[in-house]
């Protein structure tokens, strides 16, 4: 957790809270050490769990109970990467926030309890490497677990009651096909 405090304003101060009490979030810049991608809770998770499974580079992952946002970390000067990329993706992005310099997040304490509002969904081991495929992949499960939500999403609409996807089936097969 030094190079994490590191991003505070008084970065001592920072590692004797701490220090006193593990599960005290603090306030820290972005842009300097690092930047982070923030999405809503239910997309985040989502794309938490694919990054994980996948086996994809990504840094260290927060979430705020409160509000329900999960945030990513990435090397600080990431956003043309991370937005060039997005790009590439979609023509119409989901819904995120890119905090790069001039703003601040919340981040938990180096040991948060699981009813604690801040909590990391993966702590900061170190400082997060100038990786060129974070920001990729980042962008890539933003699309991707985007586009699953909104397919389960349209599974209401479709199937409303159980008879309406029985009556989706194709009907029965003539013997001998398929």
């Amino acid at each position: 957790m030094e190079w994490l405090s590191a991003a505070a304003d008084d970065p001592e101060q920072c590692r004797q809270t701490w220090a006193e009490d593990p599960r005290i979030p603090c306030l820290l810049a972005t842009g300097r050490h690092f930047d982070v991608v923030s999405v809503h809770e239910r997309l985040g998770l989502e794309m938490f769990d694919r990054l994980l499974r996948s086996g994809m580079p990504f840094g260290p992952s927060m979430i705020d109970r409160k509000v329900q946002r999960v945030g990513f970390f990435l090397g600080s000067q990431s956003r043309e990467t991370f937005t060039h990329y997005l790009g590439r993706e979609t023509s119409c992005p989901p819904p995120h926030r890119y905090l790069g310099e001039g703003a601040v997040v919340v981040v938990p304490g180096p040991m948060p309890l699981s009813f604690d509002r801040y909590q990391w969904l993966r702590a900061p081991m170190r400082r997060p490497a100038a990786n060129p495929l974070r920001p990729v992949a980042l962008a890539t499960a933003l699309v991707a677990s985007a586009e699953v939500l909104a397919r389960i999403d349209r599974f209401d609409d479709v199937y409303p009651t159980p008879y309406a996807a029985v009556n989706a089936l194709p009907g029965e097969m003539p013997n001998g096909a398929g």
